[in-house]
């Protein structure tokens, strides 16, 4: 059902951008503010016969939306929240802190005299 659905879908929405594509142009803007002589601000005041045929594919649309939206809501198998498992939280415990290597500063060469305070390291 849902595959007759979809493929019903697919097919208006293909025809409605066709028609959509065929019809004319209302006009400028200057048309749509009172430029134009015997148009609406909507276009002409009698509907074509691609204005049907739109106004048609276009109810049919919705319809086939508002159907594959209801049918993916019911099914419960298509979510794709079911296959994530839920990792239990690491927590910061003592036995976690003593396995977990801490990061020291090198210690200086042995044979390297200490630097004393006002000193560089440059030779």
């Amino acid at each position: 059902m849902n595959t007759g659905i979809l493929i019903v879908h697919i097919a208006v929405s293909i025809f409605l951008i066709a028609v959509v594509l065929l019809q004319s142009g209302k006009g400028g803007a200057g048309s749509a503010f009172g430029g134009g002589e015997s148009q609406t601000l909507l276009g002409t005041s009698g509907d074509s016969f691609l204005g049907k045929l739109t106004t048609v594919a276009a109810i049919i649309f919705m319809l086939t939306s508002l159907a594959l939206a209801y049918l993916a809501s019911t099914s419960a198998k298509s979510s794709i929240m079911m296959g994530i498992e839920s990792k239990p939280k690491v927590e910061a415990t003592a036995e976690n802190a003593k396995a977990a290597p801490e990061a020291k500063a090198p210690a200086p060469a042995a044979d390297a005299p200490p630097i004393a305070p006002g000193q560089s390291d440059k030779k």
